[in-house]
């Protein structure tokens, strides 16, 4: 199961991604839907593509595009670029599919009502569809790696 939390930034730095048990305040995911719209399924990464769930949430949705990217030293060009792009606040003007194959990362989502961050741990299965026109960030985990696939209808994109 996902887990998310609220998190106060000036308690994190890039060596501590994740706050102690006493520290979170951990976010349900009905109260996740409801203060971001973000939704969250879990599938499973190695049999995705038989099972036919990702399908059907995509042409549901009516996904057309499709990327997979890893986000590692090894394969991305310019990765420590890249990666302070995707920490840096910005958002997408079409709703955004994320399913992680592999690794693990935090999206942070701002809480329309408090404009707070909320920190979404998203590891292989997890499924996360991010609305339109919200504020958003990739971090990545210590180990510094994701395997991704991207959908949508098209990638625009607009940085803050």
């Amino acid at each position: 199961m996902v887990r998310a939390w609220h998190i106060d930034e000036s308690k994190l730095d890039e060596n501590k991604l994740e706050l102690s048990e006493n520290e979170r305040e951990l976010v349900n995911l009905e109260d996740l839907k409801e203060h971001t719209g973000v939704l969250y399924w879990k599938l499973n990464a190695d049999t995705y593509n038989e099972d036919g769930t990702l399908d059907e949430i995509r042409k549901c949705r009516g996904y057309t595009y499709a990327d997979e990217i890893e986000v590692s030293s090894k394969t991305l060009p310019n990765f420590d670029v890249m990666i302070k792009k995707f920490a840096s606040e910005h958002l997408h003007t079409d709703e955004e599919i994320r399913f992680i194959l592999a690794g693990k990362g935090y999206f942070d989502v701002r809480d329309a009502n408090s404009d707070d961050w909320i920190r979404i741990e998203v590891v292989g299965g997890d499924l996360i569809i991010l609305p339109a026109g919200i504020y958003h960030r990739l971090v990545l985990d210590k180990d510094r790696f994701s395997l991704e696939r991207q959908y949508g209808p098209h990638m625009k994109e607009v940085i803050r």
